[in-house]
């Protein structure tokens, strides 16, 4: 902005591309159960099961997660396996929330 003010990018946390499957299951299984992100919709019938995923389904609780969570940099991790984008990961049936 001209009067220099900074505003904030929309991000979304989303599972890192080149994450292994093994770690990014358990990141997954852990954000949907103890984490308490809503996976409702990524579940068989949801809005967002397809695509049917690991890498889709992870990014969408990833960042259920990290909107519940505060918003930060240590509410994306999983363990490595998650990074912030601003590139918005939604797609036509699917959308993710962002702050």
């Amino acid at each position: 902005m001209a009067d220099g003010t900074v505003v904030p990018a929309e991000l979304w946390c989303v599972a890192k591309n080149n994450a292994d499957d093994g770690p990014l299951q358990a990141a997954l299984d852990w954000a949907c159960g103890l984490g308490g992100a809503d996976c409702r919709p990524i579940q068989q019938g949801g809005a967002c099961f397809e695509p049917n995923d690991i890498q889709f389904h992870a990014s969408y609780a990833f960042n259920d997660y990290y909107l519940r969570n505060g918003v930060s940099q240590q509410a994306c991790d999983f363990g490595g396996t998650a990074a912030l984008t601003s590139l918005n990961p939604s797609n036509t049936n699917c959308r993710f929330s962002s702050r």
